[in-house]
């Protein structure tokens, strides 16, 4: 390769890495409003252990111990997973303890509400194995019975997460049309949690064209899903970011895209890692929960510091640690830090 090939590569490659990082630091900076504080609308993932009889009185205590003084309001407990034709085992083998456990936490925590995750891996290619295909309208009247199921053993609503939801996907929203409704006749909540918006316009086609699964879904998209639900949490972590300053400008960033794209009918919630796997998706000395509420903060203070349907989502309650409850403490309670 030639002097000025060479040289041609390093711009077109390292000045728009070097143009992001810059911006995402700079996204960083600055103060979040003093009010920028929970709104008393935050939820925690919690695993299956909850529902299966692995936790007892002495873990709904310690719960409450964790909980209390925090906006936790909403417990989303997994009850899955779906089986890949969208249906659900009997209540007696996929969540033998979740009337006692409801029962539990409405003794102990009065004010907050218990919710059935449930979720699968979805599949497009044509034989594919291994997962859920929404194409199939069999699958979706299958999840709408499943969701029936689980809010009849006295869930207070539904916590939907499906991965990977393509942009655009329409038998996505066709699910969510029917979803609504049942849940809704319940009395209950449908809430679900989704992808990361596109940081650049378009940039979901690009990934997905080079890896068949887009990471991002388009600001356009997150808004048709916003309207259908009455909660969205935005999965803010997973970004492949290596050091915090970039990470939190990230979460700045995608909280701004998120309270763009959301109306006041539905709680936005954005999610914290809770969690400290290292890989090449996740670095858990950048993904951290400070970074990650001090970028929320500040997207919050920048975009609508005023929205009241706004929290954080915890992910995830067997994986946390004492300082990660300690910086989500601190950093979004009634007297946040800057």
């Amino acid at each position: 390769m030639g002097k000025w090939a060479a040289w041609a590569v390093a711009v077109l490659v390292v000045l728009p890495v070097t143009l992001a990082a810059t911006a995402l630091r700079a996204g960083y900076a600055g103060a979040a409003a003093p009010d920028a504080t929970t709104r008393g609308r935050d939820a925690i993932w919690l695993g299956h252990a909850w529902v299966d009889g692995r936790k007892d009185a002495s873990d709904v205590a310690a719960l409450r111990r964790r909980v209390e003084g925090t906006g936790i309001r909403d417990l989303y407990v997994h009850a899955g997973p779906l089986e890949h034709d969208g249906t659900l085992p009997p209540a007696r083998t996929a969540y033998p303890r979740a009337r006692w456990l409801i029962a539990a936490v409405h003794r102990e925590l009065p004010s907050v509400r218990v919710h059935a995750w449930l979720g699968d891996r979805l599949v497009y290619e044509p034989g594919a194995r291994g997962g859920l295909r929404l194409s199939d309208a069999a699958a979706r009247r299958a999840i709408v019975g499943s969701a029936r199921q689980v809010l009849a053993a006295g869930f207070a609503g539904v916590h939907l997460d499906l991965e990977p939801v393509h942009s655009g996907n329409a038998d996505y929203l066709r699910l969510l049309d029917r979803l609504g409704p049942a849940v809704h006749d319940r009395g209950a909540i449908l809430s679900v949690a989704v992808h990361q918006i596109d940081p650049l316009p378009g940039l979901h086609t690009v990934t997905g064209a080079v890896t068949g699964h887009p990471k991002w879904i388009s600001q356009r998209f997150f808004g048709q899903v916003a309207r259908r639900v009455d909660q969205i949490a935005l999965m803010s972590y997973d970004t492949a970011l290596p050091v915090e300053s970039l990470y939190g400008g990230y979460v700045a960033q995608q909280t701004r895209l998120a309270l763009e794209a959301t109306d006041g009918r539905t709680d936005l919630l954005m999610g914290l890692p809770f969690f400290h796997t290292d890989d090449v998706g996740h670095h858990a000395s950048a993904e951290t929960v400070r970074a990650a509420v001090r970028g929320i903060r500040l997207g919050l203070t920048r975009e609508d510091p005023g929205r009241q349907r706004f929290g954080m989502a915890l992910y995830v309650d067997f994986a946390a640690t004492d300082e990660d409850w300690s910086a989500y403490r601190s950093g979004w309670g009634r007297h946040g830090g800057s």
